[in-house]
């Protein structure tokens, strides 16, 4: 047998290391641990999702996935931390994403261009809010806060996850369809701001049911009703926002993950892939359920597209309503 030729040699080398190298997905592959920005204090709805799915995520990339808080600004102190990270889909952000939509409105010397500066990934899931106010306060439904809050104008006070955020656009908006007054104080995240109702700081709450709800539940909270299509599972007895006659049933907190602006479409579609497996397992679904939350995986361009939606709904509120960012 004759020996191969330097050529042939050469083009065998070659083939060997292109059918060992990354194939044209290398975009794709971790390099070193993800960081999972959370914009607000632990305790809130988008930290429990954060350390429901960082696990998960790590054994699908199989790289460490850390969870960061980093909260204030209404989240945007976080959003910014990922909007200027290097955009290699290494760094993430998981938040309620209605505080971005609101975030162009509020916040004239925002240091971040929402649409530009971060790119979606996937939104992850709905959840209905909760009304709910002190057990000191002598109501016992949403009729009785309604007849309370106008015989008593600007003495309650309703905890928000922060000025500008969803919680308080939704606040502000529901007081003025109904007509009351009342006093909105901000805390850094919807879990601080549900401990400040449980102690009595505060009066009503209205936040995030992952976060809320289960204040309720125990009783450390008075339940009058919930957001959403239908009740929760957890907690029957509060009807809907339609069923008691409150404007907003139609507000919640939607919970996405996005990533830096500029990271290659293959990482994205790798990360999208991947998180959507995830919410897929019956076992998350059913913690998400057993929160009040409902799964609403998208693709990266549905998800963009319900951001830009949400901007100029939001917008038009804020507007309307005067209200400024701190």
């Amino acid at each position: 047998m004759s020996m191969p030729s330097l050529a042939q040699a050469i083009a065998a080398a070659v083939l060997t290391v292109c059918a060992l190298a990354p194939s044209g997905a290398g975009a794709q592959n971790f390099e070193r641990p993800v960081r999972l920005i959370v914009p607000f204090a632990p305790g809130g709805t988008s930290d429990i999702l954060a350390r429901l799915i960082s696990p998960k995520l790590s054994a699908a990339i199989g790289q460490s996935v850390v969870v960061e808080n980093k909260p204030g600004a209404a989240g945007n102190l976080g959003a910014d931390a990922v909007a200027k990270a290097q955009p290699d889909g290494h760094t993430l952000l998981l938040m309620d994403v209605g505080s971005l939509a609101t975030a162009p409105s509020l916040f004239s010397d925002l240091t971040f261009d929402v649409q530009k500066d971060l790119a979606p990934i996937s939104m992850v899931m709905f959840g209905p809010y909760v009304l709910a106010v002190h057990e000191s306060l002598a109501v016992k439904s949403p009729t009785e806060l309604i007849e309370y809050a106008k015989a008593n104008p600007n003495k309650l006070t309703i905890a928000n996850s922060g000025v500008g955020g969803a919680t308080h656009i939704t606040a502000v908006a529901m007081a003025k369809q109904l007509g009351i007054q009342w006093k909105n104080v901000p805390y850094k995240g919807g879990a601080a701001a549900s401990r400040a109702v449980v102690s009595g700081e505060s009066n009503v709450i209205i936040n995030g049911a992952t976060a809320t709800l289960p204040f309720v539940v125990n009783k450390q909270l008075t339940g009058l009703a919930v957001t959403g299509e239908q009740r929760v599972a957890s907690a029957p007895d509060l009807p809907t926002f339609k069923e008691a006659g409150l404007p907003g049933g139609d507000a919640g907190t939607w919970q996405g993950i996005l990533t830096t602006g500029g990271t290659p479409p293959a990482m994205i579609a790798r990360l999208n892939a991947e998180i959507r497996k995830i919410l897929e397992m019956p076992e998350i679904q059913q913690k998400i359920a057993e929160q009040g939350g409902v799964v609403r995986a998208q693709s990266p361009e549905e998800f963009r597209d319900w951001l830009k939606d949400a901007t100029t709904r939001w917008g038009t509120i804020i507007r309307e309503a005067g209200i400024k960012g701190s």
